[in-house]
């Protein structure tokens, strides 16, 4: 038995939506287009992973969320997600779909520096969004997950770096599903223009481990030549929340793009993280960490296309799995014909708590040129019991030990994390996960 996908939205609620938040005329145009494909295409066809039966259209489109006048008054949920030493210059918090907290420092204002929800952000660079909105790193029409997303898009921030200008301080946006029923329809877009530099950090946070609704989330993240960006990310749904993340990156001539992913949802999660290195010497590192809990259904494709020469893309999984979950990692290097001397190496590695929790490393390695480097390692295995046996006989218990086996297992890839405050969330969620 199938669930059903119909759009639960038609044209004049979208046109309304559109209206009410004051859209010039090509986005409800394009909102209109994408619901007119929602209703024709078909949902993704993870690998292994079968979907039909996931419910994405069963949610509340909007809720307004109070604001935050200051960040000593932020709720409790919300301060694992910032350093109440150092309260971070540059935030958003999106509450539901309303702004509850914006700041961004004077001294990035003066340098031309954008941070702002993306209602905003179309209505006052309009030019700028509609240049990389959905035209190069992802596409309306690959299928019914993406145009849902289109035409219901109800939140989310633009970033855009100047030419020439490095950015030292983290932007931070606190992604904040406070309403249980309402869904997350968001759209990230994160552009660094030639010879800038960024660290983005986003988080996600929800509490409704038994009210279903919808995680609909794009993001596109563009470094144009010589531009660098580390985008990190901590995403915690709760059981409630059935997940759809898709993270694109396209990395023109000697940029960087480098992902820092934690995958902490509670609830059914499908997410891509692909990249394009369309451009000569452009680089990607792409690390992953992940545990799933109770009865999870999670899919994670992690992607490095190489288009350019002298590319280098590097994928690093790992993940762990208790009681029931089932999870599916797949990395993949796709390395196209004139893409010469490109380097694809990943790694995948799963750790299974339990006898019921399965979990699947899937390596691919797709090359159509001949003077390249790639390589690919992947593991699927249990708790090292001579590890255990070794840390019990010291006098710790077995909780405890195998708290230690987890810690060690993810640390090199939390290592890889250069930003200390999304290492700390890193640390903290597995804590919270494992505990």
């Amino acid at each position: 038995m199938t669930v059903s996908t119909a759009f639960p939205y038609d044209k004049e609620y979208i046109e309304q939506f559109s209206k009410d938040k004051n859209e010039p005329d090509w986005m409800k145009s394009f909102r209109l287009d994408a619901l007119e494909q929602a209703s024709k295409l078909e949902l993704p066809k993870p690998d292994k992973t079968n979907i039909s039966r996931w419910d994405f259209t069963s949610f509340k489109h909007t809720a307004e969320g109070e604001t935050i006048s200051c960040l000593h008054e932020i709720p409790t949920e919300l301060q694992d997600y910032v350093d109440a030493e150092k309260f971070p210059e540059n935030l958003i918090i999106q509450r539901n779909q309303s702004v509850a907290y914006a700041s961004l420092s004077e001294e990035l204002k003066n340098q031309g520096v954008i941070f702002t929800d993306i209602f905003t952000a179309i209505r006052d660079h309009a030019d700028l969004v509609k240049k990389y909105y959905m035209t190069d790193a992802v596409s309306v029409n690959e299928h019914k997950l993406t145009a849902l997303h289109s035409a219901l898009m109800n939140g989310g921030v633009f970033v855009y770096i100047p030419k020439n200008v490095q950015v030292e301080q983290p932007i931070q946006t606190i992604f904040w599903q406070e309403d249980e029923e309402v869904a997350l329809f968001n759209h990230v877009l994160v552009v660094a223009d030639e010879n800038s530099s960024v660290t983005y950090i986003e988080n996600y946070f929800s509490n409704n481990k038994e009210t279903k609704t919808v995680s609909n989330v794009v993001a596109e993240v563009i470094a144009e030549d010589n531009a660098k960006i580390l985008f990190g990310a901590v995403d915690n749904f709760a059981a409630g929340t059935t997940t759809y993340i898709n993270r694109r990156g396209i990395a023109k001539d000697h940029a960087t793009i480098d992902w820092a992913l934690g995958q902490m949802n509670d609830g059914n999660t499908v997410s891509e993280n692909i990249t394009h290195l369309v451009g000569d010497h452009s680089v990607c590192h792409a690390n992953t960490v992940t545990i799933g809990s109770g009865e999870q259904l999670q899919n994670f494709t992690t992607k490095t296309h190489h288009f350019g020469k002298d590319t280098d893309g590097q994928i690093l999984q790992r993940g762990v799995m208790k009681d029931r979950t089932a999870s599916i990692f797949n990395a993949i290097g796709k390395i196209e014909k004139g893409a010469t001397r490109s380097n694809g190496v990943q790694e995948s590695r799963i750790l299974m708590l339990s006898e019921k929790a399965r979990g699947d490393a899937n390596p691919i390695l797709l090359i159509d040129e001949d003077d390249v480097t790639a390589g690919h390692a992947a593991s699927v295995g249990r708790v090292d019991e001579i590890q255990m046996y070794y840390l019990m006989s010291r006098g710790i218990t077995k909780a405890q030990a195998e708290q230690l086996i987890i810690h060690g297992f993810l640390e090199p890839v939390v290592n890889q994390l250069s930003v200390e405050a999304v290492q700390n969330q890193f640390r903290h969620l597995i804590e919270r996960k494992i505990g």
